[in-house]
């Protein structure tokens, strides 16, 4: 009888398991509303419902858009005579980062109203690349290296202030190793877990277990040995599960080791859909609450969606974008020249 009882239950459970994975969509075409957005550039995007989108561009401006096509709260931002170029942004639930790629760095603060500086670095080699939080009170920004190592600021008191990290404390980058600020996602976050995508001469994945303290460097397949190659984005589903994409900036049509994904966090990669589409992408995301399953890549050549977890992808639209940041299962914002936009898996 125990025994019986015994596979009973394994059945049950087993069955209910089944029942729990998820079944990837069959997505063919997607709607996509359109908002001009005159004179900026935008690459920083954080969804925030499937009605609102915070954003971040290249004049200087940050600001709130609804689906409606009106602006819930828009800044001009600009120190002495600099007018920043955002290209990182990120936020808690009390403050709005925006951080500009160039010389001098500059890091603002938005909260109640108030915006404030409370980064500032000065180099000739000064580049910042993307920016995200752990939680509310601790958060990473990451750039390319001004000495040799990448150049990594952190912050934990809920970014009020921030610390560059030594490089005696981080691992060596290569010649011509650098990072790319093509969609504030060559950083990816999973509990205290980070990993940084690299690109040029050599294309890697540096990953942190404990927000920044320790750092491991992994090899990828990734296209490199070019300034224009390497990994341009990356986004993890667990701790385990992750993608990475790129290939060559100047060659957005080449699609040969310009994908890849992993099971093991990090530690060894895969390249799948080889020498097929999607070609040069700037921004890839997993879709929320599908198991790892669905997932999105966006270029200037379309936005492409892969049911399989990156191995194949359909394009699904010719529409062509810099980045895509999912609010839910069914709704993401995209962003590019001059424009942001709402898309819907119906």
């Amino acid at each position: 009888m125990k025994g019986n009882i015994f596979s009973l239950l394994l059945l049950f459970f087993t069955a209910f398991s089944f029942a729990q994975e998820h079944v990837p969509r069959e997505i063919s075409t997607v709607s996509i509303k359109k908002f001009k957005i005159n004179s900026t550039s935008i690459r920083a995007i954080e969804a925030l419902t499937d009605s609102t989108v915070l954003y971040a561009g290249s004049i200087g401006d940050i600001g709130i858009l609804t689906d409606t096509g009106k602006f819930s709260t828009v800044k001009k931002v600009n120190t002495d005579t600099i007018v920043p170029h955002f290209r990182s942004l990120a936020k808690t639930s009390k403050a709005i980062f925006a951080l500009n790629v160039g010389n001098p760095a500059l890091l603002y603060k938005i909260q109640n109203n108030t915006i404030g500086v409370v980064y500032k670095e000065i180099h000739e080699k000064v580049f910042y690349d993307s920016m995200n939080f752990f939680d509310d009170l601790n958060g990473i920004a990451i750039g390319d290296p001004t000495e040799n190592c990448l150049s990594i600021i952190i912050t934990n008191n809920g970014g009020n202030t921030w610390r560059k990290i030594a490089c005696e404390n981080l691992p060596k980058i290569e010649n011509g190793e650098a990072a790319f600020a093509a969609s504030n996602t060559n950083t990816a976050i999973i509990g205290e877990n980070a990993w940084i995508a690299t690109g040029g001469l050599k294309a890697r994945v540096f990953h942190t277990a404990d927000m920044g303290l320790t750092w491991n460097v992994y090899n990828t397949p990734i296209i490199q040995g070019k300034r224009t190659t390497g990994i341009y984005t990356v986004d993890f589903y667990n701790e385990n599960q992750g993608i990475i994409c790129g290939g060559d900036y100047t060659d957005k049509f080449g699609n040969s080791a310009n994908k890849a994904t992993t099971t093991n966090g990090g530690k060894t990669w895969r390249v799948v859909s080889e020498n097929s589409p999607p070609n040069y992408v700037s921004c890839v995301q997993y879709v929320p609450n599908t198991g790892g399953k669905e997932v999105f890549a966006v270029s200037t050549n379309g936005i492409f969606y892969s049911k399989n977890a990156g191995s194949t992808w359909k394009i699904v639209s010719n529409d062509g974008f810099y980045a895509i940041k999912f609010a839910s299962k069914n709704t993401a914002w995209l962003s590019g020249s001059n424009i942001i936009a709402k898309m819907t898996i119906h």
